[in-house]
């Protein structure tokens, strides 16, 4: 069975050196993640102290693209190997994807492991997630990930066998663990899919309710979960570290006028996150986003925020609801100098800003959230007699009630609610909206 990188040095700390190349003659941004180099690095910094490695010396090399052998070429490869020897480093991480020869070699001239930005997010992912659901689909990406790692150079790799496992005289070792991976993602498939019937059912359950869905989205360690507890008075789990939660979490949330809608808080995004990820997540990205409104979460402390904020947009766009109801919300503004605060909230108009952690701005936010779930809303009056009052507390939760005058027979409610909802309420009271 071939390594994966979940499976291997699972105990820390571990010191690491991390390892990029940049072209500063025709770009300034990193073919893997778009962003800056410099800027990059310091997230793969961060991503390396998520999982407590100690990250202890950078190496760094100018280069229009990587060599197709080493990623920094042979030369940069033996600095590697005296660096680590001098700082007792355990493993190279290196800020790209690695083909399987580059990493092979690499390994070989540094004698550490090494592991690419896609490793460490693996690693990251497997150590976070949760749920039943969530380990599977890591479980599931790693495993997609080690059968594209495969490579069958080498005489091991190549010879036929007839040994335990194999299929007998004839099939190689190459084909022996390949046939052993997409076995195991087929049963990963299977249970995933029976997981994710059950959550689908969930999911149907929470629309019929006929209560809103509000979504947190944005760039890992923006904020979210701290968010989320401080408009719910939950309890998720928020850290200061990529990618601190992964596994969505839902909980009722509680308006100015007694509307109720359910907050979701989904897992943060990152430039260059793994393709066997987002198709292990996908489904669970698909439904956690499928809402009446999304609240985009943006640390207005990075300085890299224009390329955070894109990055999010652009798997919005993939996931198709880049074009539902959203509030841009900037997150950490205590964090931030005033004018450079007011610039942002001019570059986008109707955004707010906010600092969850002081819970600081969170009236603006409710206030913009209102507004939002109003924008696909309907305003209806219903006369309701105090014979059906028990149906107010059912209005008031799927709607806002904007305005409410009683008389001797009942009251006249003026609320603002989802056009399918008034439709179904109409019913109820046995009259046509007004």
């Amino acid at each position: 069975m071939p390594r994966t990188p979940i499976e291997i040095h699972d105990s820390a700390p571990l010191k690491a050196v991390l390892v990029g190349i940049h072209d500063t003659s025709a770009r300034t941004s990193t073919p893997e993640t778009g962003i800056s180099w410099k800027e990059s690095m310091r997230e793969l910094a961060r991503l390396a102290e998520t999982l407590d490695y100690e990250v202890v010396a950078e190496l760094t090399q100018e280069r229009e693209a990587p060599d197709p052998l080493t990623y920094v070429g042979k030369g940069k490869a033996r600095e590697l190997l005296e660096l680590v020897e001098r700082e007792g480093a355990a493993c190279a991480i290196v800020d790209g994807r690695l083909t399987p020869t580059q990493l092979r070699n690499l390994e070989s001239l540094s004698g550490v492991f090494v592991m690419d930005r896609t490793d460490l997010i693996l690693r990251i992912f497997a150590a976070r997630a949760s749920t039943a659901e969530g380990k599977i689909q890591v479980e599931m990406a790693a495993a997609r990930h080690a059968l594209g790692r495969l490579s069958g150079i080498g005489v091991e790799m190549s010879n036929p066998g007839a040994g335990i496992g194999t299929r007998g005289p004839g099939e190689t070792k190459i084909e022996m663990d390949r046939r052993v991976l997409r076995s195991r993602i087929a049963g990963l498939n299977r249970e995933l899919k029976r997981v994710a019937k059950i959550r689908a059912e969930q999911t149907k359950k929470r629309r019929q309710s006929g209560i809103p869905i509000v979504s947190l989205v944005g760039y890992t360690n923006a904020g979210k979960s701290t968010l989320f507890n401080a408009l719910t008075g939950d309890q998720a789990y928020a850290d200061d570290k990529l990618f601190a939660t992964l596994d969505p979490w839902t909980r009722r949330w509680e308006l100015p006028g007694g509307q109720v809608v359910l907050l979701v808080d989904t897992v943060g995004f990152i430039q260059g996150l793994p393709h066997e990820l987002i198709a292990a997540f996908r489904a669970t990205l698909e439904e956690s986003v499928d809402s009446d409104l999304l609240i985009h979460v943006v640390d207005a402390s990075n300085p890299a925020w224009p390329q955070q904020m894109a990055t999010v947009d652009g798997v919005l766009s993939d996931l198709g609801v880049d074009k539902r109801p959203k509030v841009l919300c900037f997150n950490k503004k205590d964090r931030v100098f005033r004018d450079d605060l007011d610039s942002m909230l001019r570059l986008h108009a109707g955004s707010v800003a906010i600092s969850a952690v002081f819970e600081e701005g969170l009236d603006d936010l409710i206030q913009a959230t209102i507004q939002g779930l109003s924008a696909k809303r309907v305003t209806v009056l219903w006369r309701i007699p105090y014979s059906k009052w028990d149906l107010v507390f059912e209005i008031k939760r799927a709607g806002t009630v904007r305005d409410e005058v009683h008389d001797d027979e009942g009251a006249l409610l003026k609320v603002e609610l989802l056009p399918e909802d008034a439709e179904r309420l109409s019913r109820k009271l046995g009259t046509n909206r007004q």
